[in-house]
């Protein structure tokens, strides 16, 4: 009798960069909006399709990672969103940081003097940025890859800082996939073992 040589299906684990996901979509389509219970099907589907013996690879979680600024209202509505409906969906595992200020005030473009104020109102020039959220996203998908969590992972960002864990992980035996939004990214869509264009299936992840 021969031997079986089939490839063992894949668990795939999606480890998405939540603003950069959201504002690539709304760069393509301004008015876009993203259905979350179909995220996970969508991508694991797209993912299976470059993946050795990809039709039997079956979806794992869901990982999420966004952030918000404490001190803006509408901030306050959706971190309520993102931790008491999103974090609630089958699969699905949520991380939400604090935008911190930044330290620095913006500069005239004339004589690049500090502006520390409005002028109007008075109000604090500086605006936020996102920290901590690469350095999450690169944490977990190590520490799961090692605890056996998948064996491929989707990483869904554009951001080339992302490059390094990739190249890492595929030299431990870990398949990573990138959803790409080409030509953005190609970078890390190069040094990844396959990808796919989330572009091509944003009307199936389109909230109606």
């Amino acid at each position: 009798m021969a031997a079986d040589v089939s490839i063992k299906p894949a668990r795939i684990r999606i480890f998405i960069d939540f603003w950069n996901f959201s504002l690539s979509l709304r760069r393509l389509d301004d008015t876009f909006k993203i259905d979350w219970s179909k995220v996970s099907s969508i991508l694991t589907r797209e993912a299976a399709a470059v993946l050795p013996n990809g039709s039997g690879s079956l979806f794992e979680a869901l990982h999420v990672y966004g952030s918000f600024d404490p001190n803006k209202p509408a901030d306050a509505k959706f971190k309520k969103w993102f931790t008491t409906w999103l974090d609630r969906q089958p699969g699905v595992h949520i991380s939400l940081v604090e935008r911190q200020r930044k330290k620095g005030f913006p500069k005239c473009p004339s004589c690049q003097g500090e502006i520390p104020h409005c002028p109007t109102c008075s109000a604090d020039m500086r605006g936020t940025e996102e920290k901590g959220v690469d350095t999450r996203i690169v944490t977990d998908m190590i520490s799961l890859a090692w605890s056996n969590g998948y064996e491929a992972a989707v990483i869904v960002s554009s951001d080339r800082d992302f490059v390094p864990v990739a190249d890492f992980l595929q030299t431990k035996g870990i398949k990573v996939v990138h959803a790409a939004f080409p030509p953005i990214g190609s970078q890390l869509s190069q040094r990844c073992w396959g990808n796919f264009s989330v572009p091509k299936v944003m009307n199936e992840i389109r909230l109606p």
